[in-house]
């Protein structure tokens, strides 16, 4: 049961399932009614709201809903506990946060799980560059979002978690082939350097400091944290890496750190839907207090 109007439900289950057939499943009625409430839906606003390809995704009109819709799933979830609190064990919110890998794989696990035990919330996590995070809430995609940005959106509420600091470090191996002479714009140029995505900039700012411009060095694409240091013990490449990364390695004679003098700090925020909503009161202060032990806070 939903106290969304059915079509709104239907609209949602299939944007957050990606398929209509997931979306009936999740509703328990047919594919054919999830498809029927969608089109009704969208005639009744006279635009297409969803892509019908597999991955079902929304249009520019389907976002604007979203960002209405999802906060309401929320606060609908939080009305069934109050009335029943029973149905929160039956069917706990899930919540859609985008976050970046490197807080992933350092602070945010302990806060959902303290979360989960405490509140039987389930999680939907989205994977996307700090820099770019916020940019899955203005479409609608998700509830709220780990981000670098500190301009508010509208419509949103910003808290500032704290500062992860980056190190640029690479095995003593590899620092002897490519930096015996130091870090210079010749160096800079040859030696190999690892890269979250095509998003990740963190590398660029580190060689910016560094030489004052930007370079084109040779580049691995790897997309896991955690396997950054693994691939700079094994000397792939230089990499800038958390420092809560590094600390339980120190000292270690697998790695170095290529300039501990300079680093790149990125400021992490908390921004979500702006609403009345234990749940988003919950998420944000348990994020705040296990972000306060591991960022670096403002002094």
């Amino acid at each position: 049961m939903s106290l969304l109007h059915p079509q709104l439900a239907a609209f949602a289950a299939v944007i957050e399932e990606q398929s209509f057939d997931g979306a009936a499943r999740r509703l328990s009625v047919t594919p054919s009614a999830i498809s029927q409430r969608v089109k009704a839906l969208e005639d009744r606003l006279g635009q297409v709201l969803i892509v019908r390809q597999l991955p079902c995704r929304p249009t520019a009109a389907g976002q604007k809903l979203l960002c209405k819709v999802k906060p309401m799933l929320a606060l609908e979830a939080e009305a069934f506990a109050d009335f029943d609190p029973s149905a929160r064990e039956a069917t706990p919110p899930r919540l859609t946060i985008a976050v970046n890998d490197d807080s992933l794989e350092t602070w945010l696990l302990p806060a959902l799980a303290q979360l989960h035990q405490d509140y039987g919330y389930l999680f939907d996590i989205v994977v996307d560059d700090q820099d770019h995070s916020l940019n899955l809430l203005r479409d609608g995609l998700v509830v709220g979002a780990v981000t670098s940005e500190a301009r508010v959106m509208q419509g949103c509420n910003i808290h500032l978690l704290g500062t992860m600091r980056y190190q640029a470090i690479a095995s003593p191996e590899f620092q002897q082939r490519y930096f015996a002479e130091g870090l210079n714009e010749q160096s800079l140029t040859r030696a190999p350097m690892l890269v979250f995505s095509r998003k990740d900039e963190l590398q660029n700012r580190f060689i910016q400091q560094v030489v004052g411009k930007s370079l084109l060095p040779p580049i691995h694409y790897l997309p896991t944290s955690k396997g950054f240091v693994e691939a700079a013990t094994l000397g792939m490449g230089w990499c800038m890496v958390p420092e809560s990364m590094i600390q339980p390695l120190s000292p270690t004679p697998h790695l170095v750190m290529l300039h501990p003098s300079i680093t790149v700090d990125v400021p992490l925020y908390w921004q979500h839907a702006s609403v009345q909503s234990d749940t988003f009161n919950r998420l944000t202060s348990v994020l705040r207090q296990v972000a306060s032990r591991s960022l670096r806070q403002a002094s």
